[in-house]
C-alpha cells in the first residue's frame, strides 16, 4: 500500500542564468503545494534549445549560489554527471531510483508545458512523475491536440493529490 508521503520538485533548465523567474515560483509551490523540497537540475546539453553561453560548472555553481540559504531549494547536478544530451525522462528515472515512491513533481513552465510532445518519451513522464504546471496570469490558450488529449486524463485539480501517488498527474497551478 501507498504512504502519502511530501512531493518532491524537480525544475530542470539550462540555468543561463537562473535568476529570479526560476527562483520566485519554485518558492511559492514549495510551500503551496508543501513540497519536502526543490531540486534544481541544470541540464548538461539542453535538447531544446542551443548551447549555453557559460559552461556547466559555471552554471552549477550559479545554481548553487542562488539556492544557498533557502530552505527547501537544492542544486542537483545529476544531469551534469551524464554524457549526452539531458532528457528529464532519464532525469526522473534516475530520481526515482534514489527516492522510491516518493511523490516527484516536474515543475515547467507553461510555455514549455506546450512544447511537451516534442520531448524524449514525453508520454512515458507521468509513469514516473506529476507534471506541475505554472501558469501566468493570461497565458491559458489551447494546447495541441495531441497534448490535449494526453492531459485530460490525467488532471487534478489541488495539492493533496499530489500526495496520493508517487506519479500521474497534472496539476495547473497558477
Amino acid at each position: 500500500m501507498f504512504m502519502a508521503s511530501r512531493p518532491i520538485g524537480i525544475l530542470g533548465g539550462t540555468f543561463d542564468p537562473i535568476h529570479y523567474g526560476h527562483l520566485r515560483p519554485a518558492l511559492e509551490l514549495l510551500n503551496a503545494l508543501e513540497l519536502a523540497e526543490v531540486r534544481f537540475l541544470p541540464c548538461r546539453i539542453p535538447a531544446h534549445r542551443g548551447a549555453p553561453r557559460v559552461t556547466a560548472d559555471q552554471r552549477l555553481a550559479l545554481v548553487r549560489l542562488a539556492t544557498a540559504g533557502q530552505p527547501g531549494f537544492v542544486a542537483d547536478d545529476r544531469e551534469l554527471r551524464r554524457d549526452g544530451p539531458s532528457y528529464m525522462f532519464d532525469t526522473l528515472i534516475s530520481l526515482r531510483e534514489d527516492f522510491g515512491d516518493t511523490p516527484l513533481c516536474l515543475i515547467v513552465g507553461t510555455d514549455a508545458f506546450r512544447e511537451l510532445h516534442t520531448w524524449h518519451r514525453w508520454r512515458d513522464l507521468t509513469r514516473l512523475a506529476h507534471i506541475v504546471v505554472m501558469q501566468r496570469p493570461g497565458a491559458l490558450k489551447p494546447f495541441e491536440p495531441v497534448l490535449e488529449e494526453f492531459v485530460t486524463p490525467r488532471v487534478i485539480y489541488d495539492a493533496f493529490a499530489l500526495r496520493q501517488k508517487p506519479a500521474g498527474g497534472i496539476l495547473f497551478q497558477p
